[in-house]
């Protein structure tokens, strides 16, 4: 029986907590590598879409390493903030990537808008982009979304970034309580990788 050759891939983020639940969803026949690994920086994300600033990244890993490369970008959208932190939610974490100052300033923008928002229920949704470059230059984009509230407090200690303040749709728990399993059935990035996954 001929071994089949592993196919190479990046996976373009610099994310912990996204390099592993991407890697989590991706078929094992891949030979997966990160920018970490191999020593990359990110590139500047300039775009004004989640779909922007995924291609950019799948773009430049795809040029540097001359893989396939599939990236992410993903955020949060608060409805009373404007839709903010929006594709600027990692960037509320600071440069040392602190999420519970990301938290906190939610809490604080929220406060600002409405002093009892605690006592209500606050939509909010996850958005994330998930883009494919192939070193051909061939690409593709999907996005997916799941809908929800904002938790009034931080709860839980599963999953990363805003995950402890955010109660999907039809659930009384944060993604921060959930298992991971359950998580990645229901979740914006496995919404989006169902759409995607037909191209590996």
């Amino acid at each position: 029986m001929i071994k089949k050759k592993k196919i190479k891939l990046i996976i373009g983020t610099n994310n912990p907590g996204k390099l592993r639940e991407i890697r989590d969803l991706l078929p094992k026949y891949l030979q997966i590598f990160s920018p970490k690994t191999l020593n990359l920086k990110s590139p500047i994300e300039n775009g004004k879409t989640f779909i922007e600033n995924s291609m950019i990244k799948a773009e430049f890993f795809s040029k540097k390493t001359n893989m396939i490369c599939l990236a992410d970008d993903s955020g949060l959208e608060i409805d009373i903030l404007d839709k903010r932190p929006g594709i600027f939610s990692a960037r509320w974490a600071g440069k040392k990537n602190n999420f519970n100052l990301a938290i906190k300033k939610v809490f604080s923008e929220l406060k600002k808008k409405d002093n009892k928002w605690k006592n209500k229920k606050i939509k909010a949704r996850f958005i994330c982009a998930l883009s494919i470059y192939w070193p051909s230059g061939k690409k593709i984009s999907r996005i997916g979304k799941i809908n929800g509230f904002i938790s009034p407090k931080k709860i839980g200690f599963n999953g990363f970034g805003y995950d402890p303040i955010f109660i999907p749709e039809n659930e009384i728990i944060t993604f921060g309580q959930m298992k991971p399993k359950l998580k990645f059935k229901i979740d914006h990035r496995s919404k989006a990788f169902k759409k995607i996954k037909k191209f590996f």
